[in-house]
This record gives C-alpha cells, sequence and structure tokens, in this order.
C-alpha cells in the first residue's frame, strides 16, 4: 500500500471510530483543528480575525465551519469552499423509550434518514450523541457526550421457521419490528432498568437531573480492510465521514497565500438539511460575510468576494456494483479505487456544469490525482447533496464530488482503500492553487 494511501487510510479509519454520531464527529473535528493550530471562535463574539490566521466555530454542537485567511487576502480574491455533511442514516431513540412486555425490556426509537432496515438486525449495537443535564445557569445546560462502545442492544431477526418466505423480501415496520432489545425484565426486578437510569450511570448523574438527549443507535462494526489484496474498507459512516475527514486534511494540509479556504461541516443532510445547523440555514452565508466585515469590505466588496468563489460539494457516489451491473449508467461506470467520482444531472440534484467540471479536471490532470464520472441511470431517481441546498444561499460556481461506494445507506458500507487518498490529494490541491 502506498504511503499516501495508508496515511489517508489512517486518518479515515480514526475518524470512523470516533465521529459515530453528529456531536461526536465536530467534537473529532475541533480536535483536529485545535492540533492544526486553528483558533476556536463563537459567532457572537467580535472576531479579531488576521490576515494569516486559520480559524473555526462550532454550531449548535453538531456542525462546524473552519477557515484560513491569506497572507497577502485583499476583496478580489475568492473564497473556496467544500461542504459535507456530519449525520449519516440510522435510528435515532425516542423520548420516554422504555418498552416492557412479554419479559422483555425494549427502547423505543424512530428511523432517521433513508436506512436499509434489514442491515440493523442481529448485530450488537451501541449509543452515541449527547446529553442536557441541569446546571445553576437554566439558560446554559450541561450537554454532556456519550459514545458507548460496549454491545448493549440487539434487534433479531425472525426465524425463518416462522416466516417461511423471508429470502423473497420481508418489509419491517417501522415503529413495531426494529426496536432494539435491551433486556429481559420482571415484575420482581427494581425499575432502575430504563435508558435514564443507564445514562445517569454513564454520566455519574441523578436520574432526575437528565432533561433531555439527543441519541442514536450505532453500528459497533469496527473500520476493516478487507481482501485478498486489501483493496477494500468496509465500515459503518462512509457517507459521509470520508468527506468531512477529506475536508479536515485539506484545509489543514494546503493553503494559499491569496484568497480565503473555508470548510462547512453541516448537521441533518440525511432529512434535508432543514433547521438551524442544516446546509439550508444561513450559516455558510452569514460567516462569508462576516469574514468580510472584519476586513472592513464595503457591501460591494464582499459580493465581488462571494460571487467570485467556488464551491466543492463532497459527499459520496455509488460505485458499479458487480452483481448488479443493471443498476449502473450504460456509459458511466465508476469503479472502486479508479478514484474519487465527479458527479453530474441534468435535473440539477447534482448542481455541477461543464465549466465547473473543467477546473476540477485540470486540477487532476495536473497533479496527477485519479477521478471518474458518475451519472445516475435515465430511469432512476438519484439521490441529492447539499450543492444544491447551499447553492440555493449562494449562487456560486459548484461541483458535486466524492468517493465511490458499495451499500449506500446500510449499517456497513464498502469502499476502495486507494479512493481516499485521490479525493483528499484534489481537495487540498484545491485549497492550495
Amino acid at each position: 500500500m502506498e504511503e499516501k494511501t495508508e496515511q489517508q487510510l489512517g486518518k479515515l479509519m480514526g475518524m470512523l471510530k470516533r465521529g459515530t454520531s453528529a456531536p461526536l464527529t465536530v467534537a473529532e473535528a475541533a480536535r483536529q483543528l485545535s492540533e492544526a493550530g486553528f483558533e476556536e471562535l463563537e459567532f457572537q463574539n467580535t472576531w479579531g480575525i488576521k490576515h494569516g490566521g486559520k480559524y473555526f466555530l462550532k454550531h449548535h454542537g453538531t456542525a462546524l465551519l473552519a477557515f484560513t485567511i491569506g497572507k497577502n487576502l485583499q476583496f478580489r480574491d475568492s473564497f473556496r469552499i467544500g461542504a459535507a455533511h456530519t449525520d449519516y442514516p440510522c435510528l435515532r431513540v425516542k423520548p420516554s423509550p422504555d418498552l416492557v412486555s412479554e419479559g422483555y425490556h425494549r427502547l423505543n426509537i424512530e428511523v432517521y434518514g433513508g436506512v436499509i432496515l434489514n442491515t440493523w438486525l442481529d448485530r450488537p449495537l451501541g449509543v452515541s450523541g449527547r446529553v442536557a443535564v441541569k446546571s445553576h445557569d437554566v439558560m446554559h445546560p450541561k450537554i454532556c457526550m456519550v459514545d458507548c462502545q460496549k454491545p448493549l442492544m440487539v434487534i433479531p431477526n425472525l426465524a425463518i421457521h416462522q416466516n417461511r418466505e423471508v429470502n423473497k423480501g420481508v418489509e419491517l415496520n417501522r415503529q413495531t419490528e426494529i426496536l432494539p432489545l435491551i433486556g429481559t425484565h420482571s415484575e420482581e426486578e427494581p425499575s432502575e432498568r430504563g435508558l435514564l437510569s443507564f445514562l445517569a450511570r454513564e454520566l455519574d448523574v441523578k436520574e432526575e437531573e437528565i432533561l433531555d438527549y439527543e441519541l442514536w443507535v450505532t453500528s459497533l462494526q469496527q473500520p476493516e480492510i478487507t481482501g485478498f489484496w486489501d483493496d477494500f474498507l468496509v465500515s459503518p459512516r462512509l457517507d459521509n465521514l470520508t468527506s468531512v475527514q477529506a475536508l479536515l486534511s485539506g484545509i489543514t494540509e494546503g493553503g494559499r497565500d491569496r484568497g480565503c479556504n473555508v470548510i462547512a461541516l453541516f448537521d441533518h443532510e440525511e432529512v434535508g438539511s432543514r433547521g438551524k445547523q442544516g446546509g439550508a440555514s444561513m450559516l455558510l452565508p452569514n460567516v462569508l460575510e462576516k469574514i468580510c466585515e472584519c476586513f472592513g469590505w464595503a457591501p460591494m466588496q464582499k459580493q465581488e468576494a462571494i460571487y467570485s468563489s467556488m464551491l466543492l460539494s463532497v459527499d459520496v457516489a455509488h460505485g458499479v456494483h458487480p452483481n448488479y451491473q443493471g443498476k449502473t449508467d450504460l456509459t458511466n461506470h465508476p469503479v472502486l479505487n479508479g478514484g474519487f467520482c465527479i458527479k453530474e444531472s441534468s435535473t440539477q440534484s447534482y448542481v455541477t456544469d461543464c465549466e465547473a467540471v473543467a477546473i476540477v479536471e485540470q486540477i487532476c490532470q495536473k497533479e496527477g490525482i485519479s477521478y471518474q464520472k458518475y451519472v445516475n441511470r435515465s430511469d432512476m431517481k438519484g439521490g441529492s447533496t447539499l450543492g444544491a441546498i447551499v447553492s440555493n444561499l449562494l449562487p456560486v460556481s459548484t461541483v458535486d464530488i466524492g468517493v465511490p461506494i458499495l451499500a449506500m445507506h446500510s449499517s456497513t458500507e464498502t469502499m476502495g482503500v486507494r479512493d481516499q487518498a485521490e479525493l483528499t490529494a484534489f481537495i487540498t490541491s484545491f485549497f492550495s492553487l
């Protein structure tokens, strides 16, 4: 394995292990940025940013923006922006989740995003997220992170003897048939066996001090290199931590004397990007405007700086599946380990245009970076990305890119080991040239 491949794969595997939910992904991103010398800001405070500076800010715990200022930045120099998302399709724990019946204790959950439900069955599951605890200041509750790697629950399948048609396909009921089993229960046992009592023990607080939580059921599958010749990485959360890590590596390893580099890691992409942490919010435009204002640029100068900018929407693409080749476009067949994908669509679900594609291709050809092109089959509707959403608020030149993977939105996905290095090399070059 080449050194650059091994290095970027190691960074990605670290992110995959630690970024088990959006709050934990943001915490890991903040750790990497702090280690790279980035200074943390808060939007509600005055920024004393300067030429040559490196900064980041967290937004409500599950979104993060980071930016670097060129040493010779002028208002005519552009912003180069990369966007990705911190969330992934999974199962989310509801309030008051404890269900006791037939001697079993289960949790009430809801589906988050476009999950392939049966991939969550018959595997050990953990829990990850954040918990709000009482504090002395009612306007600022204490927020505690939870990342339990202990196998806490399982969603058992129904035996084939009780469903002889199971191999013909089964539609699972989202309310009744995917509830995680957390233990047994009898009338003689104490009642302190529910979720709140578990959280209280984990956080060393009293049960009555817990006010609310955002918790996600997580797969405990660890990232693994797979294949006779170590060609594949199999892991949960490749969508979209591959992109998150590539942007973090790109902005910390790249840099320009002129211009401003920005990465935006948004939450809620898998459920439509709505809300204050999503790509459809005013967060990114407001940050760009505040950067301009910090340097005293006039309104017209701000517009010139923003409208000459370029956005990378970084999210995974579909690789051709060798067992389902008919699901792929007739002439565009992205393969794992063939390089990252440029994603195009005439419907503008991917907002790429030919001029923007040409920029990407010229960078790749100049730097010797492998890339491929992805389009959907004409008779199949594809997914959407942050590109179309963010560019509604920032109508700048935009390209959708990402590594090709198999089993997108499964609890465990598959990618090529070499593609992360190619994606990272391109983003680093984009932030440097």
